[in-house]
């Protein structure tokens, strides 16, 4: 296979697998090689094993980072930071893209940014959907009420209220506090019904400065 030939194949995916590349006579060995060839050479990023993307100026559709993040590792899908981060519900900007999956922890470094990777159990993985994050790019994301109890859950033992207020939570009226308290109690866990508590107390608070002003 040329380049010019994997162009044509794939030169309108942002990310690509090799076993797209094995239809026909086409020698997996071969191919592999090659792959590893223009990899070296810049024309290609590996991301893991089997899954690519073409590099500049090759790259015709940059990929999200939530459909990398999604592709990575499977099941999974983005949540926390990354997430409340898309939902506008905190101030800063995150460079890390932050998942949630039912396998293994862990972390991976790429050419097209860091993606990190929590677990859950199987019974609290759950309160996603399919976002269309870039135009025809859609990839897993938590709804914005289950990131946050996610990154809730996911945090060591630390005062409750004290962390809520570090996290400078904004857009609260975002919020579906039906649906986040639904999630709460799917979780079963006391701490996340609490937090619901405090997030529904500050939300009120902010109503009534609102008035005031």
């Amino acid at each position: 296979m040329t380049f010019e030939q994997l162009l044509r194949i794939v030169g309108d995916e942002p990310l690509f697998e090799s076993g797209l590349l094995l239809a026909g006579d086409e020698d997996p060995e071969a191919l592999r090689v090659q792959l590893s060839r223009w990899v070296r050479t810049g024309k290609l990023y590996r991301l893991r094993r089997g899954l690519y993307a073409l590099a500049p100026p090759y790259q015709r559709v940059r990929p999200h980072p939530f459909l990398v993040a999604n592709r990575l590792a499977r099941p999974s899908y983005v949540s926390l930071q990354a997430a409340l981060a898309y939902y506008g519900l905190i101030p800063e900007a995150v460079y890390v893209t932050t998942s949630v999956t039912t396998k293994r922890p862990g972390e991976w470094r790429t050419p097209l940014g860091t993606f990190l990777y929590r677990h859950v159990r199987p019974t609290f993985f759950f309160g996603y959907r399919l976002e269309e994050v870039a135009p025809g790019q859609h990839a897993f994301v938590a709804y914005p009420e289950k990131a946050l109890l996610d990154l809730l859950y996911l945090q060591p033992s630390q005062e409750l209220e004290a962390y809520l207020h570090e996290l400078r939570l904004q857009n609260l009226e975002r919020l579906d506090f039906t649906r986040l308290r639904e999630f709460a109690e799917r979780s079963g866990t006391a701490k996340l019904r609490r937090a619901v508590d405090l997030i529904l107390a500050q939300r009120e608070e902010e109503q009534t400065y609102e008035l005031l002003e």
